[in-house]
């Protein structure tokens, strides 16, 4: 019997995203090895040598691209302003690749990228991993065994108290490259609405800037209303100046309501050190369980465990050709078009 070799993997970028939400996962699976990170920060160099022993780590992509042939799998985890041109090479090399979130700073580049890895005959896919947040799959499958009746509205939240902006490139970026928290936190909170309740008719939003550099456009203050064809109507907000929090989820149907307060806590433990392996990993504690029911009749819901490694668990199977990609890449285009719709509409 053959043995399985391990999906041959590179992680380009290895800031919060590729130090906390792609290293862990892939050296935690043995469908995978990670053979090289590519990052030019010094520091940077230095923490992933650290974290991740008997992986290579380059300084370029160049260097990166010259080992292609030892390679199956390339994750882009740089900022959004590169995601095009860093995919679209790992694609022409014939390599597989993951993007993180946004996928692209514009639809129509991210529709190309499609299209070109289709030509190439290689697997595509987005990093949405709030798709695998506890609230969510615990939301998921209320609605799904109709415990709220038809949904009425669906507020979703990720509000934060931050007033010195948005980190990094996140804050300094303008909307042309990727930056503000509607292409951030928000490409996150419609994706969900959009699993959840499915494709929209009419989008209305708000964006505003509050903190960081005066000669940015990116916001860091955003509201979307979206009426999903299904009738639902969801209420998104994301920002950085919410000194008191509001419910993560607040939603509403025929037969009860469902109200979350807190965020999954997948993302603190990561970066306490907590790996994907550890029991305690993705289980939320009874105390943050959201609240379900109608007046005079509520319950507690037991919280569903919180499953990031099942990203990469379904992207393995899809490259060993026995299912689809975790995210198909058509989905973060629909949450592409509905952020350049705001934006737009914010005249921006």
């Amino acid at each position: 019997m053959t043995a399985v070799q391990p999906i041959r993997t590179a992680l380009i970028g290895f800031g919060l995203s590729g130090r906390d939400f792609h290293a862990p996962f892939i050296q935690a699976d043995p469908a995978y090895s990670l053979d090289f990170i590519v990052t030019g920060s010094p520091e940077r160099a230095a923490r992933a040598r650290a974290a991740c022993p008997g992986t290579a780590v380059l300084a370029t992509v160049d260097e990166l691209f010259g080992q292609a042939h030892r390679l199956d799998l390339v994750l882009v985890c740089t900022p959004p302003a590169s995601h095009v041109e860093l995919a679209g090479r790992a694609i022409e090399h014939g390599l597989n690749v993951v993007v993180d979130k946004p996928f692209a700073p514009t639809s129509a580049e991210a529709e190309e990228l499609i299209l070109q890895a289709r030509q190439a005959n290689v697997l595509l896919s987005v990093y949405q991993n709030r798709r695998w947040d506890s609230d969510f799959l615990t939301l998921r499958q209320l609605i799904d065994a109709g415990e709220l009746g038809r949904i009425h509205r669906f507020e979703s939240r990720f509000e934060r108290w931050s007033p010195h902006g948005l980190r990094t490139w996140k804050g300094t970026s303008g909307i042309a490259d990727g930056g503000g928290i509607l292409f951030d936190l928000g490409s996150h909170l419609i994706d969900q609405a959009l699993q959840l309740f499915g494709p929209v008719s009419t989008v209305y939003g708000e964006t505003a800037r509050h903190l960081g550099a005066e000669d940015s456009d990116a916001d860091d203050d955003a509201f979307v209303s979206l009426l999903h064809e299904s009738g639902v109507r969801s209420h998104l907000s994301m920002n950085l100046v919410s000194g008191l929090s509001a419910p993560r989820f607040h939603v509403l149907g025929s037969g009860a309501a469902y109200t979350k307060w807190g965020l999954d806590g997948q993302e603190a433990a990561l970066a306490a050190g907590l790996l994907p392996t550890d029991p305690g990993y993705g289980v939320e504690p009874k105390e943050h369980w959201g609240t379900l029911g109608v007046p005079g009749d509520t319950r507690k819901v037991p919280a569903e465990r919180g499953a990031y490694p099942e990203f990469y668990r379904l992207l393995a199977e899809a490259l060993a050709g026995d299912g689809p990609v975790p995210v198909d890449p058509a989905d973060s285009v629909a949450v592409l078009r509905i952020i350049e719709e705001v934006h737009w509409q914010a005249g921006g």
